[in-house]
């Protein structure tokens, strides 16, 4: 078989004395092409493509500072190292301006010009075979997890391993990884879903302490214990962000911030409705229902509806556990991004506040449109193009720099998640009477027949903390990725909602969520 040599272009005035360095990489399938001077070098990069570039620094007619710029004006992809006797910082810091790609000091050796050449021109190679054998070591753990018992703190750390791998995988495009990983991840779906069915009653019948965090222990566990620093706190919610989108937007912060991530579950089900009010409240929502029972007047579709109470909630909240925050919290819902922007231009009104509460809804808005938005169909096929979509939002969202003002202004910022959300893939058919919800992952009414393989009956709402909503009043929730669908028009509506991002059920992407702290560095 051909090896396919890579191309290197060389430039030195004294090219003569790099004989032996450009027949030893020769040696190891590089092809050298060999310059003298600048011009001579421009002219060749106009006919011919390169790997990689090698520039001298010190040269007549055009010295290597100002041939690197002209380079990459005309090719800006192609690498470049510059050989140089010096060892000036400055030049190291215009070298790196012009975005160089690595140095070399004189005299060199070639077993250093070797390195250098290798970790450029060979470095997609060598990270995809470090690749393939950090999967087999990767594959190994994941399948043990998976087989053991495992707690809550264990089934977040499984889907932070595979979210983790998914972003990975992303990046190289590996599509018969990303097959495998799809495979241990539905695995683990079904387990996760038999844990949580076993355990849930459970968690709702213990004491905070004695159960796994869920969405009503945020404001306690989390949020209570800032408030006794100082510096202005912002306790961001961003509806429907799930896990591993934010490990896509985690580097985008990290060199401003010290981040602590942790994770807890969202409450069942996992829908705005019942998962932000707990949040705000630090209420089940059948303890709500006592407190606050026109909530459930209304249906779980109108969210601005079922929602409307939070910053009431959460007043509510602090005042029962004794704090008393002068001046008062201030909440924010942003719907819009003029509201983003508005926020935006205001922020500094915030940052004598102690507590500023904000939800921020863009990626729920997202989801929701893109059942109803063709173009948006096309750019979001699956999980690793919304991980895509989101993190170039956030770069250039209003949300990232509010952070930022928070942060430069010495304040904390605790992020979370209300739920997350889950590609559903398979249909399952449900009976119900004209009274039944019309939510796709889960639904209460009376008489509900589905098919129990594909989800969970309760039939006593109470004990899984949810309101009763009159007398025979079932709901039932779907686990792994089915979605409920009524047998009129079956295949319609399966063709209809097929793909499309759901939540309200159980499934790891939907139900184990991120709790962010950040402190500015």
């Amino acid at each position: 078989m051909k090896v396919i040599k890579k191309q290197i272009l060389w430039v030195d005035d004294e090219i003569e004395l790099l004989k032996p360095h450009i027949l030893y990489l020769g040696e190891r399938d590089y092809e050298i092409t060999e310059v003298t001077n600048g011009p001579d070098a421009l002219d060749l990069l106009s006919d011919k493509t390169f790997d990689l570039v090698l520039i001298d620094e010190m040269m007549p007619v055009m010295n290597g500072l100002e041939l690197l710029r002209r380079i990459k004006a005309i090719r800006p992809e192609l690498p470049a190292v510059m050989v140089t006797k010096s060892e000036a910082e400055e030049l190291m810091e215009q070298a790196i301006g012009e975005h160089i790609a690595g140095f070399l000091t004189k005299p060199v050796n070639p077993s250093q010009i070797l390195s250098v050449v290798k970790s450029i021109v060979d470095k997609r190679k060598i990270s995809e075979a470090q690749l393939s054998r950090r999967w087999a070591e990767g594959f190994a753990e994941l399948s043990q997890l998976i087989d053991e018992e495992l707690d809550a703190d264990g089934w977040v750390e499984l889907h932070t391993r595979i979210c983790t791998w998914e972003l990975e995988l992303d990046r190289w495009g590996d599509e018969s990884l990303k097959e495998m990983l799809r495979d241990i991840r539905q695995e683990a779906e079904a387990r996760f879903a038999r844990w949580v069915e076993f355990s849930y009653e459970g968690w709702i019948a213990a004491n905070p302490g004695e159960r796994p965090p869920l969405s009503m222990d945020i404001v306690n566990k989390w949020l209570i214990p800032q408030l006794t620093g100082t510096g202005p706190i912002l306790f961001l919610v961003v509806d429907c962000l799930r896990f591993d989108q934010w490990l896509a937007l985690e580097p985008l912060l990290s060199e401003h911030f010290e981040i602590k991530r942790e994770g807890y579950l969202s409450i069942l089900p996992s829908a705005t409705p019942y998962s932000r009010n707990a949040i705000f409240s630090g209420f089940m929502p059948s303890e709500l229902e006592k407190v606050h029972p026109e909530i459930w007047a209304v249906g779980d579709e109108d969210e601005g509806s079922s929602n409307r109470y939070e910053h009431q909630f959460l007043d509510e909240l602090l005042s029962r556990r004794g704090i008393n925050l002068q001046p008062e919290l201030r909440y924010v819902k942003v719907l819009e991004q003029d509201e983003a922007s508005e926020f935006e231009r205001r922020v500094k009104n915030y940052l004598h506040t102690p507590l500023t509460a904000m939800v921020y809804n863009f990626v729920d808005i997202l989801l929701h449109t893109r059942q109803s938005v063709e173009v948006l169909k096309e750019m979001l096929p699956d999980e690793s193009a919304f991980r895509s979509v989101t993190e170039a939002w956030f770069k250039h969202s209003s949300l990232y720099r509010i952070i930022q003002a928070f942060g430069e202004a010495g304040g904390k910022i605790l992020v979370t998640s209300d739920h997350g959300s889950i590609r559903g893939r398979r249909g399952s058919k449900v009976i119900g009477d004209r009274q039944t919800s019309t939510n796709l992952r889960y639904k209460y009414g009376r008489n509900l027949q589905f098919d129990d393989r594909h989800g969970i009956k309760i039939k006593e709402p109470l004990k899984w903390g949810l309101p009763q909503r009159g007398i025979n009043t079932d709901y039932i929730i779907a686990k792994e990725d089915y979605f409920f669908l009524y047998p009129n028009n079956y295949n319609k509506y399966l063709e209809l909602y097929k793909n499309s991002f759901q939540h309200g059920g159980i499934s790891m992407d939907e139900m184990i969520l991120p709790v962010v702290t950040m402190t500015a560095k």
